[in-house]
């Protein structure tokens, strides 16, 4: 697979989605507040705990991991729970190519995403960036689901 497919399947897979499923509003600001702490803080740690990895595809979790840390430096600028379109649903669902031409999937179904939007500055030069991740409930917990291989 073309690293070019990889990451443009990657980043569908990562339009990080948020699952409320059973859980409070309460647990949605909670899993947002780690988000942000972890990522102003640059504590890789913790950013990793916001991640189910149980299976998970080793080049994509390596993968997630340098996209949850890329943007280190920059501002958040903006950070909203939103509702997956049923076109979302369907991609999220979807079995895609992994990186060493495998199939991958995410394990669980996301029913939100977490929309992230970061602004960089250099000098006087300003850029943001958006990213969406996927969001799901596990074990009565949040959790952005990392892409497993398909069996």
């Amino acid at each position: 697979m073309r690293p070019t497919a990889f990451f443009a399947a990657a980043i569908a897979l990562l339009l990080p989605t948020f699952s409320f499923g059973e859980t409070t509003p309460e647990q949605g600001l909670a899993f947002i507040d780690a988000y942000l702490k972890a990522y102003k803080t640059g504590d890789k740690k913790a950013q990793m705990a916001l991640l189910s990895t149980k299976g998970a595809d080793p080049m994509v979790l390596e993968f997630y991991t340098m996209m949850m840390t890329k943007e280190a430096g920059s501002e958040v600028s903006s950070i909203e729970m939103n509702e997956l379109t049923q076109d979302e649903v369907r991609e999220a669902v979807k079995v895609q190519e992994g990186p060493d031409g495998g199939k991958i999937k995410l394990p669980l179904k996301p029913t939100k995403k977490l929309v992230i939007q970061t602004v960089t500055s250099e000098g006087n030069s300003k850029s943001t960036s958006t990213s969406k991740i996927y969001v799901a409930e596990i074990d009565g917990k949040l959790l952005i689901p990392v892409p497993v291989p398909v069996k």
